[in-house]
């Protein structure tokens, strides 16, 4: 029977387990899903060596730039991006070769464009980790510029306290990256000017659960347009078995 997984640190909100398993199910394919969940990312090592029957994994929190020092290879997007969320598992001989990919950005692009109008020009990206650096890619291939905004000053970076009501109005797509809102802590939010946003604000989480968050809510409640997280889930999760099953 052929394995995949996802490796990260906590896992207790993992869709993949649920949704690989489903399809294996329904499609009668002869395979398990199984949630590795990893305190630190040297025991990757261990897993591989474990369990021979590993054919493809994903990889969540906090371990998507983790990861790559361990690879063998990557994608042109995974290398550009920065970070990996899907690594396909190829034996030869006694070898284990992994191949590093990025369906995040896939997912990503998918689910916003549809959302997007000519006056979209300009985004925030709410956090700075590897989840993020596939949606910079997404949206800069997607035409618009970005500008990160942390908890932290660093290069490249404003703070929460340095967006002001104008800056709302000029990047107009905002992308929650951070877990801010997710479940059980569905009572906090990023720290923005909600009241400044309007019917021609995106505000995009990538965030699924709960369905509707409170970063999502209090840009509602001004007209903006909101999408959480699930559609670009399912979309990743789609490319992840292409990426699995492909010769590239």
């Amino acid at each position: 029977m052929d394995k995949y997984g996802l490796i990260g640190f906590p896992l207790g909100h993992s869709f993949s387990i649920s949704y690989f398993n489903e399809k294996f199910t329904n499609e009668g394919i002869n395979a398990r899903y199984i949630n590795y969940e990893i305190p630190q990312i040297e025991d990757l090592k261990e897993i591989l060596a474990s369990n021979p029957e590993l054919c493809g994994l994903n990889v969540t929190i906090p371990y998507k730039q983790q990861v790559i020092p361990y690879l063998d290879d990557l994608s042109p997007e995974a290398r550009a991006i920065g970070a990996v969320n899907v690594i396909r598992v190829t034996h030869k001989n006694k070898n284990v070769i992994l191949k590093g990919f990025n369906s995040d950005v896939i997912g990503f692009t998918r689910s916003i464009e549809t959302m997007l109008e000519p006056y979209h020009k300009k985004a925030l990206i709410l956090g700075t980790g590897g989840a993020s650096l596939a949606i910079n890619y997404g949206l800069k291939s997607l035409g618009l510029e970005t500008l990160f905004v942390s908890r932290t000053k660093k290069p490249g970076c404003i703070t929460y306290e340095e967006v002001t009501p104008e800056l709302i109005k000029e990047y107009n797509v905002i992308v929650n990256c951070t877990p801010l809102g997710m479940y059980p802590k569905a009572d906090t939010c990023p720290n923005l000017p909600y009241e400044e946003m309007d019917c021609h604000t995106i505000l995009y989480d990538l965030i699924y659960n709960p369905g509707e968050t409170l970063f999502m809510k209090k840009g509602a409640r001004y007209g903006a347009n909101t999408k959480n997280g699930l559609e670009m889930l399912l979309l990743q999760a789609f490319a992840s078995w292409d990426f699995w099953h492909c010769n590239e």
